[in-house]
This record gives C-alpha cells, structure tokens and sequence, in this order.
C-alpha cells in the first residue's frame, strides 16, 4: 500500500539511523522533513551521528551540521526531544540519565501512546547477541554494504533521470537474500521478546534500516526505519495509533513531504498498525 499522511500535528515523531558524518546519509531530506513536521515529541533512535565512519574518514558537509542545528531549534522551540544513543554513536551513552542542550539523554524508556498502549523505545543493537550468523558472513555484509548504497544511489540517479519515483535497490536485496530475511526475522522476534518479558505492547527501534509494523510473537513490533536507505519515520497520530511515513524526492527533483496533504508518495510500501 502507497504512503499516506496525517495532515494535523501528530504527537510523537521517531527517527533513526541517520548516520551524519556517513556519505550515504540523505542529510537534505532529513532536513526538508524536520522543518515541515509540526510534532509534540520527537525521539532520535540511535545513531544519529555515526562516529564509526568519522574515525575511519572525517566527513562533515553543512547539510550535515544543519540537521544538527535544526534539532537544537526544535528543542529550543518547545517541542519535547529524547535521544537514545545506538552503536554508531555510543559514545553518548556516557552522558544517559542527562541533558544536553535541553534533549532528555536515555538508555531506553517506555512510550505511553495517546490510546494507553505502553512501548520500549531502544535503539536495538541490544539484541544483536541473539542474532548469532558467522563471523564471515557478517564481515562480507558490512563490506558490501558500503558498495550496495553507491549502487543505489547510481540507480536513483538514472531512475529520476528518466521519471521514475524512489526505488531501494538494498531492501530488494534484503528481500531476495534468504539470510538476511532470516536476520531480519530473527531480530524482530529478539525485539519482541523484550517487550513482552517487560510486559509492554510492543517495542519502538532502529537499528537494521528495515522499517515496517507488524505484530510478533503476540506483541507490535515498529521499526522507524533509517535515513540511508529509506528515509523512513514511525509517528503516533493524536488518537495513537503508529504508522510508519516516507519522505522521498519525486522524479522531478521535488520533495515529496509525508506529513502533508494526505497524497501518496511514490514507490515506496507503508504499514500501519492495526
């Protein structure tokens, strides 16, 4: 089903996997997005700044600091904003139970939706221990990933060239790819564990820049997705309910806003929880 959209000010807004300081991060839709939402929260899952990539090679454009400064201002605007740091920028785990620059800095929490349905927020690499594949096999996939995103980024290049909408060449391969299906699989159901040990309806991550909604194991698993890949969100409308949006370029170079109008946006899958 073709994404479509709020258009009132929702309540809570989740974003993820950004990667800033990685060159495959979309940083100019990330930041047309945060200056179109109108959100009462708004909760950053992890690896927003990937300090991995910046070790290995220092990479930091404008568009880069802006989404930086575009988080301070919407924090400074009244708008509520939790950080959960991730694997990427771990870094910031020392700082959790604190504040920086009026963002709430947590390890995790709990998410009371509007219809009083209570979720653990997490960035997820927590249940990578319970995703056990060889050690060769995860060194060829973060080896091949760098490679599969400039692929994908040459194909949106020659698809908008010739009118064609947003089309993830990555999540075909995860698709196709029986191991990764089993990966993804395998987290969703770790995921799921967790909420359900704690008693919670569900559980809110990041991590495998694989989004989508749906109901494991007796619990609503969420994955906000990544803006990599994807340019994914999960956000909680006023009545509660969670849906997972997209914010892509068209073919014509313009952006196409998820929280607008109610339009469709292009070639791309949504899911919402029922």
């Amino acid at each position: 089903m073709r994404a479509k959209s709020p258009t009132s000010r929702v309540r809570t807004v989740f974003v993820s996997d950004v990667h800033l300081g990685f060159r495959g991060c979309q940083a100019s839709l990330l930041l047309d997005f945060l200056r179109q939402v109108d959100t009462e929260r708004l909760v950053l899952v992890g690896d927003i700044v990937d300090l991995w990539s910046l070790r290995r090679s220092f990479y930091w454009p404008s568009l880069h600091q802006e989404v930086l400064r575009e988080i301070l201002r919407i924090a400074r605007s009244g708008t509520e904003v939790i950080y959960v740091p991730g694997n990427h920028d771990e870094g910031f785990r020392e700082l959790c139970g604190g504040q920086l620059e009026g963002i709430d800095i947590r390890r995790d929490f709990i998410h009371e939706t509007a219809n009083g349905e209570r979720y653990l927020v997490v960035h997820g690499d927590e249940f990578d221990g319970n995703v056990k594949f060889a050690g060769w096999l995860k060194w060829i996939g973060e080896h091949l990933y760098d490679f599969i995103l400039w692929m994908s980024r040459s194909v949106q290049d020659i698809r908008h060239r010739f009118g064609y909408g947003y089309w993830s060449l990555s999540n075909w391969i995860k698709d196709q790819v029986p191991d990764a299906r089993r990966y993804i699989s395998r987290f969703e159901h770790a995921a799921a564990s967790a909420a359900l040990r704690l008693g919670l309806d569900g559980v809110i991550c990041g991590h495998i820049h694989h989004p989508g909604i749906r109901n494991v194991d007796g619990v609503r698993y969420c994955n906000d997705g990544d803006w990599v890949e994807n340019c994914s969100m999960l956000y909680e409308d006023q009545s509660g309910r969670l849906h997972v949006g997209f914010h892509h370029a068209a073919a014509d170079g313009a952006m196409v806003p998820v929280l607008s109008n109610g339009e469709p946006v292009p070639a791309v899958r949504y899911e919402e929880a029922a």
